[in-house]
């Protein structure tokens, strides 16, 4: 497995420059970016970006040889498509158009959708069934378009596995309608990840990777900021299955510069763990 490597946007500090982005993953040995449209007023304003700034960032991914395939749209933590507000799940549709749009005029083939039904609301069975006619028509929206959407696997039990995920893959039934699977969090809630991997492996278009501590009765799990090599995710066993499944898509870095005291210098150490992991993984292989 010669994977291509991803970069989250948000690892790299938020005042650099597109171009200064991009330059310092590069030097990296990174082969792309991954734009972040998260719940933020300042990330959602890049949903309404101008024709002028859509083709200044297009013509400095095209002089600098380096792309930006995909979004991680995590805008729908705040507005969810299972909202007991109707005026929420609005919102909700108009960020999903909105950034079907943004990304026909980069060239972002893939969107990771937050696998929330809801997330600052009470979940019941109206948000499910408001969660599940989102789906259906977000899929078929982005399918009329040529862009697919990704279901990532979250830090919340409600999507915390792929074979939750092949519910509503069973319900949508389309193929712009995929899989994001993270060995994060799919490790901290105790999933086998061999076998989920092996249950999604059609439908994976990318893999996001970062650590995490497990979810267990005296502990609710810890998703985010913490050192590879300090967690519960087994790395080269992850690896290893990947490979025996002949996994041919991209590994992506899940990393946040907030909580980084040198981002440059970790990024670098993460990335040539990792590479160590793999290493040990296909060697395992052989």
């Amino acid at each position: 497995m010669q994977p291509l490597w991803g970069l989250y946007e948000k690892a790299l500090p938020a005042y650099l420059s597109w171009e200064e982005k991009f330059k310092t993953a590069q030097e990296l040995g990174f082969d792309y970016l991954e734009m972040s449209v998260d719940e933020s007023d300042e990330k959602l304003a890049r949903l309404d970006m101008s024709l002028e700034q859509r083709l200044a960032l297009k013509r400095t991914m095209l002089e600098m040889n380096f792309n930006i395939p995909s979004m991680c749209l995590s805008a729908h933590r705040r507005f969810t498509f299972g909202s007991h507000d109707p005026a929420i799940r609005e919102q909700a549709k108009q960020i999903l158009i909105k950034a079907v749009q943004l990304a026909i005029d980069l060239g972002i083939r893939n969107i990771q959708l937050a696998g929330y039904d809801v997330y600052y609301e009470e979940q019941d069975e109206q948000t499910l069934e408001n969660f599940k006619q989102g789906m259906l028509w977000a899929a078929e929206y982005a399918a009329q378009r040529q862009i697919m959407l990704s279901m990532e696997i979250m830090d919340t039990e409600f999507m915390s596995s792929i074979s939750r995920w092949l519910e509503y893959d069973k319900l949508v039934n389309n193929p712009w309608f995929a899989v994001y699977p993270d060995l994060g969090n799919l490790s901290a809630w105790g999933n086998n990840v061999a076998i989920e991997l092996t249950k999604g492996i059609g439908k994976i278009t990318a893999i996001h990777l970062k650590d995490t501590l497990a979810v267990t009765p005296t502990c609710k799990g810890q998703f985010r900021d913490l050192p590879f090599g300090a967690g519960c995710v087994d790395f080269v066993g992850g690896f290893k299955i990947l490979q025996e499944l002949q996994y041919k898509g991209s590994l992506l870095i899940e990393m946040w510069a907030t909580s980084l005291e040198d981002p440059v210098a970790q990024i670098a150490q993460a990335k040539a763990w990792l590479e160590q992991q793999l290493s040990l993984a296909i060697a395992k292989e052989e």
